[in-house]
């Protein structure tokens, strides 16, 4: 049985990985050997900012939406002046 808790992730190079609703995003790219950009680490810069099934949000301060059985569709988040 799947835990309701736990989602599958997409990631920007096709790979996927398996999170939990509530973990940090930094922690889930951490175990899946993905890397998302970071600078100031408290969400001002929005180095870190990534979009996730179409919504941008700032990994260093956000979690994996609860969103049960579901998979997320991670892009990294271009700022053409960063």
């Amino acid at each position: 049985m799947v835990d309701p808790q736990q989602l599958t992730i997409i990631w920007p190079d096709g790979s996927r990985s398996a999170a939990l609703a509530g973990e940090p995003w930094m922690e889930a790219a951490r175990r899946a050997e993905q890397t998302i950009p970071t600078a100031c680490r408290v969400g001002s810069c929005g180095a870190c900012e990534i979009e996730v099934n179409g919504v941008v949000i700032r990994a260093c301060i956000a979690e994996v939406p609860a969103c049960p059985g579901s998979t997320l569709r991670l892009n990294q988040a271009f700022d053409p002046y960063w």
